[in-house]
């Protein structure tokens, strides 16, 4: 068990994995891709696992269809699969439209799905670019709804289905859209900042500008947003505007994803290691699953 900064108990429900994102909360269990291992998991409350499904292009965020059919983004193929009673099938073929490995997702109720990229090769440091965010419709058919974001992350949609707000990791933001009838976007507005877009233009330059990179995100009944800060060891709860209204520090581990859960939605779940760079990661398998009880219960998608 650790003590974080403000007196609550975080404990481990599960570690020796390898890199865990796109945490979720589906039928009474936590579900979770571990990159490295290419294994989307499911955890019961008690830490016991089991593997859900191997995606050999490595896993990343994760949703479901109305009817059931789990959807995973396949990062390196830059597909987004179905998992059916008889396996995994493509359900959108995503590589002519996302310029990076894909990333998180959420899924709407009508089954639309809307999938960030990382927009650049951020484990060969090359120079930072924008990405598209794209959305999937059930037919499987995909069209852009929104360009020029600074490496889309974790996506949530508000109870009333009517708000997309979108973790912007490189732009130190989150950012948020009116989601049409049609399953468009418009009205793209700043959520809350924690500071300015880089304005260099290479990597180390660029990256030694980002101090806060929301990266897994999460909303709770009160409508804040619970984020992971890729760069500050931390999950942070804010409302809109960026008022910072409760924090939860993880020590020496990083935090890349958190979500609400467990039977009240008032456990929050920590996906935490000591680096996100991929050679370390994908063979020291030091990720831990972290929990620690909060106030406010779960809200929205995911």
């Amino acid at each position: 068990m650790l003590l974080d900064v403000t007196g609550r108990n975080l404990e481990v429900l599960a570690q020796g994995l390898s890199f865990l994102e796109s945490p979720r909360w589906h039928q009474g269990r936590l579900w979770v891709s571990d990159f490295y291992t290419h294994r989307v998991l499911r955890f019961a409350l008690d830490g016991s696992c089991e593997t859900v499904v191997e995606v050999p292009q490595q896993p990343s965020g994760l949703g479901w269809l109305p009817d059931g059919p789990l959807l995973v983004g396949s990062m390196r193929d830059r597909r987004l699969l179905r998992l059916d009673p008889d396996g995994l099938h493509l359900h959108a073929d995503l590589a002519h439209l996302a310029s990076w490995h894909v990333n998180d997702l959420v899924v709407d109720v009508q089954g639309r799905a809307y999938v960030g990229n990382f927009g650049f090769d951020l484990m060969g440091a090359a120079d930072p670019a924008p990405a598209n965010l794209i959305r999937v419709d059930p037919d499987g058919s995909a069209t852009v709804v929104a360009e020029q974001m600074l490496f889309p992350n974790g996506t949530v949609i508000t109870p009333d289905g009517r708000t997309l707000i979108v973790a912007e990791s490189v732009g130190q933001r989150l950012t948020a859209f009116d989601i049409g009838p049609d399953g468009s976007l418009a009205n793209r507005r700043v959520w809350a900042a924690f500071g300015e877009p880089p304005t260099a233009t290479d990597f180390a330059t660029a990256f030694s500008q980002v101090h806060v990179a929301p990266d897994g995100i999460c909303l709770d009944a009160e409508g804040c947003v619970w984020f992971a800060d890729a760069l500050g060891q931390r999950a942070v709860r804010v409302r809109e505007g960026g008022e910072i209204v409760d924090e939860v520090s993880t020590g020496q581990l990083g935090t890349f994803a958190c979500m609400l859960g467990g039977e009240d939605g008032r456990t929050l779940f920590l996906c935490c290691a000591p680096t996100f760079f991929e050679h370390e990661a994908s063979v020291n398998h030091r990720a831990q699953l972290l929990w620690c009880r909060v106030e406010v219960p779960h809200a929205g998608l995911p």
